[in-house]
């Protein structure tokens, strides 16, 4: 559309009409050809969406002593989280991927990017560099939105917010890991279902499981399940209650 009212004037310009007159025109349409140039470009560097990117927090752990060996847990800033990991669930099964998704609760997605700031979106060091501590294995801390990138990694940290933010992603592994073996059992050993979910229910108790909801999906369909014994599908529905009130906050 500019284009196209640069090349009327530029046409209508070639009237006689004083030099003037002619010099200012031809000033408008190389002004006005410019911003037809210039402006896509201009466009281009903003989100199709007119939306800023989103904030991501990455909590990575490789611990080859222990099982899962490796996991990661991402979540944005809208709280939709992504929990994988690689291990074995009994001994002499083979090691395999798990992947999970949910959304964590209003209060730790708010709690996670509030430490991540406090951390300064971890762009300095955050490792205590004391190698008397014993190793409990690698951590990587990442936080990327539109305008940083940063990944730190780390064996203990002496910072509050990043001591914090690995006790918080310690813990939501924790409860993904029984939806992992959960899961397995389900399809393979539905005999060791009930300790499985004792233990669990006892660790929900305790307080030592945060989001109970990411393990909601495996839990129903033990739950809906008729060929399990009732005593455990009603043990499965009693922890998605819990999921529910400590969504909730009660």
């Amino acid at each position: 559309m500019i284009r196209a009212l640069a090349i009327r004037i530029f046409l209508n310009s070639a009237m006689p009409r004083s030099a003037t007159r002619r010099s200012m025109r031809r000033s408008i349409v190389v002004g006005m050809l410019a911003l037809a140039g210039v402006s896509p470009a201009l466009m281009s560097q903003q989100p199709a969406s007119g939306k800023p990117a989103s904030a991501t927090v990455v909590f990575t752990m490789d611990f080859p002593e222990s099982n899962p060996k490796h996991y990661s847990i991402a979540v944005d800033s809208a709280g939709h989280a992504r929990y994988e990991c690689t291990g074995k669930v009994v001994e002499d099964s083979e090691e395999q991927a798990y992947k999970a998704e949910f959304e964590v609760s209003a209060g730790n997605r708010e709690k996670i990017f509030d430490r991540a700031k406090q951390a300064h979106y971890f762009t300095g060091s955050i490792d205590s560099n004391n190698r008397k501590l014993a190793f409990t294995g690698t951590k990587t801390l990442s936080y990327q939105d539109g305008q940083r990138s940063n990944t730190k990694q780390y064996n203990y940290s002496n910072l509050a917010p990043v001591q914090q933010l690995t006790a918080l992603f310690q813990s939501v592994a924790e409860t993904l890991e029984y939806g992992r073996r959960l899961s397995y059992y389900h399809h393979y050993q539905k005999l060791a279902l009930d300790d499985e979910l004792k233990h669990m229910e006892a660790q929900a108790r305790n307080n030592e499981l945060s989001e109970l909801q990411g393990v909601n999906p495996v839990l129903q369909e033990i739950f809906e399940d008729t060929s399990v014994i009732n005593g455990v599908r009603a043990r499965a529905q009693e922890l998605m209650q819990m999921a529910s009130s400590a969504a909730s906050g009660h």
